[in-house]
């Protein structure tokens, strides 16, 4: 079982990195190094449903609706669906503004934080703003809401419109593995602003630099240590990752994804990066999450089976208020997951808003979601915005404190 810090111990941490992020216009520090870390050794095979040597694109589906594919080297922004590797405008819709420190205390003079460690409002407390979220008070047991976003809509793959935002707001997670992380300026108090609009203020995140449409996590969690592995197929973003300090012996790292949409067999090139990676660095004692846009055609792309190593990745899966499981904006291929371990598979529990309950988990889409009131303040045409391309996926666990 992989030890944590100490309870006397983590304090002192914190304030080394608040120390760090004092210095105003202090260079961003280098992520960790993903091949220095704890050799996880080889994690469980959990699971056997997902054909793991079939590369057959399932693209014959008609997409029905206009989307924009992020997924293209040069993220433009633009309304054409991509799937080919030419953007038709190179034009640069995302800031590439650096976000600046990798550790933040939550300051708004910061000039823009990767990680920000929120107000002084501790976001591992008991309560929950909203899935159940709470730990009993005998030591027992704490639920936890996961949930992948690439929820931009608008031409400026960014949060601006507002629609994503209040998607998440409505569904009230505890963690978010969100995509294209971009919001305004993307300066810290704009992120900032953000992060606490979807998840409060006591809440933390941590978002990769240097990047066009950068991945990240938000967490209600605190994040103790976080940076992002290098992508190879692609030049505007990475896959971010954070380690979790949930209630427990152990530790939650999830990682942010967005794969291309160029072909199964790049995507499967990714996978098996990031497969790298994740043994590299993640004990295998610990829990693992792997969310957001895979953009994948069918769920017999050989990635799945690459990343069967680390994760399960057999059904049953979520779904809609309607039984469909697709997440695409044409409702036909299942671009995004949330995929965990088989330590954490093994704690999933129904996903609960109001008097819904979703066995498997959510696909996310206001269009069908009734009544619409359980997940204010989102709106019915929230999923149907202009350029969103993408629903959002939820699932929840219930994990052991002891």
């Amino acid at each position: 079982m992989a030890s944590k810090f100490s309870p006397l111990l983590r304090p002192l941490l914190a304030l080394g990195f608040l120390a760090l992020a004092c210095g105003e216009g202090e260079e961003p520090l280098s992520p960790a190094d993903s091949g220095t870390s704890v050799d996880a050794g080889t994690r469980t095979d959990a699971g056997t449903s997902a054909d793991a040597g079939s590369e057959v694109d399932a693209g014959s589906e008609v997409d029905a609706g206009s989307e924009v594919d992020a997924g293209s080297e040069v993220d433009a922004g633009t309304t054409v669906d991509a799937g080919t590797d030419v953007d038709p405008d190179p034009t640069d819709a995302g800031s590439t503004v650096d976000a600046g420190t990798p550790v933040d205390a939550g300051s708004t003079t910061d000039a823009g934080t990767t990680t920000d460690a929120g107000t002084a409002t501790d976001a591992g407390t008991p309560t929950d703003g909203g899935s159940t979220g709470e730990t009993d008070s005998d030591g027992g047991y704490t639920q936890i809401r996961l949930m992948a976003s690439n929820l931009t809509s608008g031409n400026g793959q960014d949060y601006d419109p507002g629609h994503g935002i209040r998607l998440m707001q409505g569904v009230k997670p505890d963690i978010v593995m969100i995509q294209e992380f971009n919001y305004k300026s993307d300066s810290a108090s704009d992120m900032r602003a953000m992060v606490d609009t979807v998840m409060g203020t006591g809440s933390y995140y941590y978002r990769e630099t240097g990047a066009q449409i950068p991945n990240g996590v938000i967490s209600r969690f605190p994040i103790i240590e976080a940076g992002e592995w290098t992508d190879t197929q692609v030049s505007n973003r990475d896959f971010a990752w954070a380690r979790i300090d949930i209630p427990g012996p152990r530790d939650l790292w999830v990682v942010s994804v967005h794969l291309l949409t160029r072909s199964s067999g790049v995507r499967n090139t990714e996978a098996t990066n990031l497969v790298k990676y994740i043994k590299e660095k993640v004990p295998a004692a610990d829990y693992l999450a792997i969310g957001g846009d895979f953009n994948t055609d069918s769920r017999s792309e050989s990635c799945f089976g690459t990343f069967k190593q680390v994760v399960d990745t057999a059904g049953p899966h979520p779904v809609d208020k309607n039984g469909k499981d697709g997440t695409n904006a044409g409702r036909t291929k299942p671009y995004d997951h949330v995929l965990v371990d088989s330590d954490l598979r093994q704690y999933q529990v129904p996903t609960v808003i109001g008097s819904s309950t979703f066995n498997n988990g959510l696909v996310l889409d206001s269009r069908v979601y009734t009544p619409i009131s359980e997940i204010y303040p989102a709106l019915n045409s929230d999923s149907g915005a202009a350029s969103m391309q993408h629903m959002g996926v939820i699932k929840t666990f219930r994990t052991p404190n002891f």
